[in-house]
C-alpha cells in the first residue's frame, strides 16, 4: 500500500486524501513485461495546448511506450466542456485502456466520463475530479502539483529577493479553483508563519487576467512603498510588470508561479521579476501513466498523487525550464540569461 509523505502533508487531495510523492508510483520491470505485446491503448484527453500540457503528454508518451502501450488519441477541448464531451466519445470508439484527463467541469464530467467507467477504462485524472466519482471504483488516480510547496517556495523566493523584510502585495486567484486556491493559501500563510518582518499589506482577488495590469496600478497607487508582489500566475503576473513599467517601479519585486517567456525575459534581465516557482509536469505526465497502468494490472493506486515543485531563477534557467517543460527555455531567454 502507499504511505503519504510527512513532507507532503500539507498538500491535500479535492477531498482532502492525504499526498503520495509521484516518484513512489514507477512500474517494475515485472509490471513492463506484464504489459508488454498485450495490444494496450491509451488515451490523453486535455483541457487545453500548452508549453504545460505538451510536456505532461511527453511524460506520459515515454511511460506508455515502455510498456509498449500505444497512444491512439489526443485531444484539446479548448476549455470547453461540451467539446471534452464529445471528444470523450470520440476516444471510446477506439477502445483505450487507459484513458487521462483534466475534467473542466466536475458536474459534466461526472456524465461524460461515466460511459468510460462502465467500460472498465482505466481513469486517471489531472488535478480535478469529477462529481461523485469514487477512487478505486471509477477512477485510480488524481496527480498533481505539491501545491502547498509552490505556495511556499514563492513565500520564500519572494522573502529572499526583498531581503525577509517589508511590505508586500497579494494577488490571488478569485475563484473556487481547486489548485490556486491551495497555492495562493501557501503563500500567504508561510509568510504569516515564518516572515514575522513581512507584511501583507495589500490585497487583490483576480478572476480575468486581462485586468491584471488595472488592478496592480491601483494596488500601487495605494502603496506606493511596496517591496515585493506575489501573483497567483504567469500571466497575470506579465500585466503587473506592465504597471510597475507603466510607473517607473524598479523596486518592487515580483514572484509568481509557472514558466512564461513574458515573465522569464524580465526575470534573466535583472528586472522586477525575482524568481518563478514551477511544477515538473513532464514527472506529472509520467505519474499519470503509471498509475493507469498499474491500475491495469489490477495493482492498488494511491488515491492522490502530487509532483515536486522547483523555484527558477536567472542562474538555473535553463536547468528549470528542461526539469518542468521536457524542453529548452525560449531562445530569448537564453540569450538573455548569457
Amino acid at each position: 500500500m502507499f504511505a503519504a509523505s510527512p513532507s507532503n502533508a500539507q498538500t491535500v487531495g479535492p477531498s482532502g486524501e492525504a499526498a503520495t510523492p509521484s516518484a513512489d508510483v514507477t512500474l517494475s520491470d515485472a509490471d513492463i513485461a506484464a504489459l508488454t505485446g498485450k495490444g494496450y491503448k491509451a488515451a490523453l484527453l486535455w483541457h487545453t495546448s500548452s508549453d504545460f500540457t505538451n510536456a505532461v503528454s511527453a511524460g506520459a508518451k515515454d511511460e506508455f511506450t515502455r510498456a509498449g502501450v500505444e497512444v491512439a488519441v489526443t485531444t484539446d477541448a479548448g476549455f470547453d466542456a461540451a467539446r471534452q464531451r464529445s471528444d470523450i466519445e470520440t476516444a471510446l470508439a477506439a477502445k483505450p485502456n487507459v484513458i487521462l484527463a483534466l475534467p473542466l467541469d466536475p458536474v459534466t464530467s461526472a456524465e461524460a466520463f461515466r460511459q468510460a467507467v462502465t467500460d472498465g477504462t482505466k481513469l486517471v485524472f489531472l488535478s480535478n475530479v469529477p462529481s461523485g466519482y469514487k477512487q478505486g471504483t471509477d477512477y485510480a488516480s488524481i496527480v498533481t502539483d505539491d501545491l502547498f510547496q509552490m505556495g511556499k517556495q514563492a513565500a520564500d523566493a519572494l522573502a529572499k529577493g526583498i531581503g525577509g523584510k517589508g511590505k508586500v502585495g497579494y494577488i490571488f486567484h478569485d475563484a473556487s479553483y481547486y489548485v490556486t486556491n491551495q497555492r495562493d493559501q501557501a503563500f500567504k500563510s508561510t509568510i504569516e508563519k515564518d516572515y514575522p518582518d513581512i507584511k501583507i499589506v495589500a490585497e487583490q482577488g483576480i478572476s480575468d487576467p486581462a485586468r491584471a495590469e488595472e488592478l496592480a496600478s491601483a494596488m500601487l497607487l495605494q502603496n506606493p512603498d511596496l517591496d515585493g508582489i506575489y501573483v497567483t500566475w504567469a500571466e497575470p503576473a506579465d500585466g503587473v510588470l506592465s504597471a510597475l513599467r507603466a510607473n517607473g517601479n524598479t523596486k518592487t519585486k515580483i514572484v509568481t508561479l509557472d514558466l512564461a517567456e513574458p515573465v522569464a525575459l524580465d526575470m534573466v534581465k535583472g528586472g522586477s521579476v525575482t524568481a518563478l516557482v514551477a511544477d515538473k509536469a513532464y514527472e506529472l505526465g509520467r505519474a499519470m501513466a503509471a498509475a493507469g497502468l498499474k491500475s491495469l494490472l489490477g495493482q492498488p493506486t494511491p488515491a492522490f498523487v502530487v509532483a515536486p515543485a522547483l523555484t527558477v531563477t536567472k542562474e538555473n534557467v535553463s536547468d528549470g525550464w528542461k526539469q518542468s517543460l521536457n524542453r529548452d527555455a525560449p531562445q530569448s531567454v537564453l540569450d538573455a540569461a548569457k
